[in-house]
């Protein structure tokens, strides 16, 4: 007994040695953007933020990005709002994830087609700032 426990203590320190050494996967910093205003003052912000965190976290381990939008919000996601899908593509081209609020979709009459094909959706914007926060997500309004 005493034998196992001996040859038993070399091996779970060559183990926690081994995963203690191992990278962290993915980015360093997550985090949350929400939009739920509906003037341009607002949208112009939102795509400077996020692209000034994203360069700022660059050489700090990196970042992952989402944006929930809900509310007035949601408008900036549709197809029509010809002025900001360019910025809005090249933000999604970088990795940010751009999420519209199905509860919103629902109650604006707003369809999956109606939205530009880079955008995801989420079951409830709120309920998701509300799970990344819990998850460790830093949250921006």
């Amino acid at each position: 007994m005493k034998m196992a426990l001996l040859s038993a203590v070399p091996l779970a320190l060559l183990l926690g040695y081994a995963t203690s050494q191992t990278p962290a996967t993915g980015p360093k910093h997550r985090v949350a953007f929400q939009l739920s205003e509906a003037d341009d003052a607002a949208w112009n912000s939102l795509v400077v933020h996020v692209n000034n965190t994203m360069k700022a976290l660059a050489d700090d381990g990196g970042s992952q990005v989402e944006v929930v939008f809900w509310g007035p919000g949601l408008n900036m996601l549709r197809k029509s709002n010809v002025a900001y899908e360019e910025r809005l593509k090249q933000l999604s081209d970088h990795g940010v994830k751009l999420l519209a609020c199905r509860n919103a979709m629902k109650n604006r009459n707003v369809t999956t087609e109606d939205l530009f094909p880079f955008a995801g959706q989420v079951d409830s914007g709120i309920a998701e700032i509300v799970r990344k926060q819990e998850s460790g997500w830093a949250y921006i309004h």
